[in-house]
């Protein structure tokens, strides 16, 4: 498909640098088949059914971003994807005065080697010493807010929680799991007296989430990696919650993917463990979800092709035109919508 099909105009005023306060106070807009309605995240538990769950991802974002020095040169760089016990695949910034074998400063004691270079321009890193790389970014690292919100302004302590979900747990994302950083201690509480049960499952959102398509067609869009895992107990617990009559409902685009991803031609959720690239678009028949509750996204982006695949690329431009007209919150720490085919 042509990808100029997915382009449409947003204010920049529209777009949210903070996330809502509390977090459940964000607005919410429904679009329920053919019907477009005004809600807020609190109405979640009268909009699903008894018998619905709702499926967190429950990674957890690390400060993956490094200031640093290779000589007299400045090097910035991006961590996106763990390749090894002390690797990572990183987006270099004046990756041009950088060669394989170079030594890069990060400062506090944090010092890594450029390894292999790869097609899509990023770079792997090999960190140094016997501590774990995760107590190294603690040290060193700030956290990677997305590029349309640091270009605004500076990250801050504040970012160290209002970029974590509720849920956070398993480290390794280099973006948070948007959806779910509506969610509080008392809406899911209010969810489960409404008989809507949840469930969570390990994806590490890689920063190739943000990566703009600059291909014309989408047949041509190389779609990031990703890791993530669904063990067994949580799988066969989502297939009884379908056969029972209930929907599964991903919180995220990165819960649905991985869902999506698990699923056989049979629609039956399978245990996944390993990498998965999996692009969806228009024309894509879904297999282990029922709906989809995720924030607004960027124009030409995998993520609005993917929830124009779920609605249909009418009724989404229609949703989001509504929201732009309505003043709704954009993009990560934006509002939310709930999307049930």
């Amino acid at each position: 498909m042509n990808v100029d099909l997915f382009d449409f105009e947003l204010p920049p005023e529209r777009i949210a640098l903070r996330p809502a306060e509390p977090r459940d106070a964000a607005r919410m807009l429904l679009v329920d088949g053919a019907r477009i309605a005004d809600h807020g995240v609190r109405d979640l538990p009268s909009l699903l059914r008894a018998g619905d769950c709702l499926v967190f991802n429950d990674t957890r974002v690390i400060p993956a971003q490094l200031e640093g020095t290779r000589g007299d040169a400045r090097i910035g760089a991006t961590l996106h994807k763990r390749e090894g016990l002390r690797e990572w695949r990183a987006f270099v910034r004046n990756a041009r005065r950088l060669r394989e074998g170079d030594t890069i400063d990060f400062g506090a004691s944090v010092i890594a080697i450029a390894r292999q270079r790869h097609p899509d321009g990023s770079v792997t890193l090999a960190f140094l010493g016997d501590e774990p790389v995760e107590t190294l970014l603690e040290r060193a690292g700030r956290m990677p807010l997305p590029p349309y919100i640091a270009s605004k302004r500076p990250t801050d302590e504040r970012d160290a929680n209002d970029y974590q979900t509720m849920f956070a747990r398993e480290a390794g994302a280099v973006a948070a799991p948007t959806a779910a950083l509506h969610f509080t201690p008392a809406l899911v509480e209010a969810l489960a007296a409404a008989g809507i049960g949840h469930e969570t499952l390990t994806l590490h959102v890689g920063a190739g989430t943000f990566l703009p398509v600059k291909a014309d067609d989408t047949d041509d869009h190389a779609m990031h990696a990703e890791w993530g895992c669904i063990d067994a107990a949580t799988a066969d617990r989502l297939n009884t919650v379908r056969a029972r009559g209930g929907r599964v409902v991903a919180v995220g685009t990165t819960s649905l993917r991985l869902i999506e991803s698990a699923s056989g031609e049979d629609s039956i959720i399978r245990p996944f463990e390993g990498d998965t690239a999996i692009f969806i678009t228009p024309g894509y028949r879904f297999r282990g979800i029922d709906g989809l509750m995720t924030n607004f996204h960027l124009p030409r982006s995998t993520l609005f092709m993917l929830v124009s695949a779920l609605m249909g690329l009418d009724r989404m431009k229609a949703a989001y035109a509504h929201a732009i007209e309505n003043d709704y919150r954009f993009y990560s720490y934006g509002d939310a919508s709930l999307l049930l085919p």
